[in-house]
């Protein structure tokens, strides 16, 4: 079990996502049963079982991003990008979730797009990093 993580970060950074395959070839090798590798995929907000856009942007909405406005900045994010939580744009660019903690709480609201960190949001600093994006 303890090599379950592992396994399911190394499976999402070669594809992606983890896909069904990975989940039964991971379960088939451990011999833990794909309901519980499942289980596992499913919980950890860092893991995605679907395709996953481009840029995938994590909202932090902690305490410390919600108590400075995180709520604002998921909005907007949701109707600049024309989607909400857990969907990705139709042009494959962004896929967007919400978060708990990403360990930047002196920088609330926070957001990390793929693996770099974003903080002190604000609608004109996101439209320039989302302007950033490839």
């Amino acid at each position: 079990m303890d090599l379950l993580l592992p396994l399911l970060r190394k499976a999402q950074k070669k594809d992606g996502y983890v896909s069904e395959n990975s989940l039964k070839e991971i379960s088939d090798k451990t011999g833990i049963p794909i309901s519980r590798v499942y289980g596992a995929a499913t919980f950890y907000s860092m893991l995605h079982t679907q395709k996953q856009g481009r840029n995938v942007i994590e909202i932090c909405n902690s305490p410390s991003c919600y108590l400075n406005n995180s709520m604002d900045i998921i909005k907007y994010l949701e109707e600049k990008l024309g989607i909400k939580s857990g969907q990705t744009t139709k042009d494959g660019k962004f896929s967007l979730h919400i978060g708990s903690c990403i360990g930047c709480c002196d920088m609330a609201p926070a957001m990390k797009i793929n693996d770099k960190v974003y903080g002190s949001l604000t609608k004109e600093k996101i439209d320039d990093i989302i302007k950033r994006c490839k």
